[in-house]
């Protein structure tokens, strides 16, 4: 197998991997639960949330191909990966806690250690390739505005 080809396998692989919260958190549709929440302004119509991740896992399977391609010897590659591999996690348990438990609070409280998670990663991505850290900046800026979002629900919602 050329080396091309593998970079390509392996291109396609860190995209597809980041696909993966998306395909889990599907699962857990808004329904009538949502449909029937008070929504704070700014919320964006509901076709914007799918364009809008699959444009975000393209970027951050780019980011971690550009991360994971680097020589092992490069320090930090290793646990810069395993806290992306963090971060994805918590991107899927996302959807579980807020439409399939349908707890707000306890929902925005994951989307902090999220960001958090998120952030850190971004340096660590960063100080391996800058582009990579650059890819991850969207992301951090979407999920900043969607614990906006989830906040204004929890405290329109439920007095919080």
């Amino acid at each position: 197998m050329s080396a091309a080809v593998r970079e390509v396998g392996l291109a396609l692989g860190c995209v597809g991997l980041c696909f993966v919260p998306g395909i889990i958190g599907s699962r857990f549709q808004p329904g009538a639960w949502y449909d029937g929440l008070v929504k704070p302004a700014l919320t964006p119509p509901g076709w914007v949330f799918p364009v809008a991740w699959t444009l975000l896992y393209v970027l951050m399977g780019i980011a971690l191909f550009l991360v994971v391609r680097r020589p092992q010897a490069v320090s930090g590659v290793s646990v810069a990966v395993a806290v992306f591999a963090v971060q994805l996690v918590l991107n899927g348990v996302w959807s579980w806690l807020f439409f399939g438990l349908q707890r707000p609070g306890l929902a925005l409280l994951e989307l902090v250690v999220l960001w958090c998670t998120i952030l850190t990663a971004t340096i660590m991505f960063w100080r391996i390739s800058v582009a990579a850290g650059v890819l991850l900046l969207p992301y951090l800026a979407w999920v900043g505005f969607a614990s906006w979002l989830n906040l204004g629900l929890w405290r329109l919602n439920s007095g919080g």
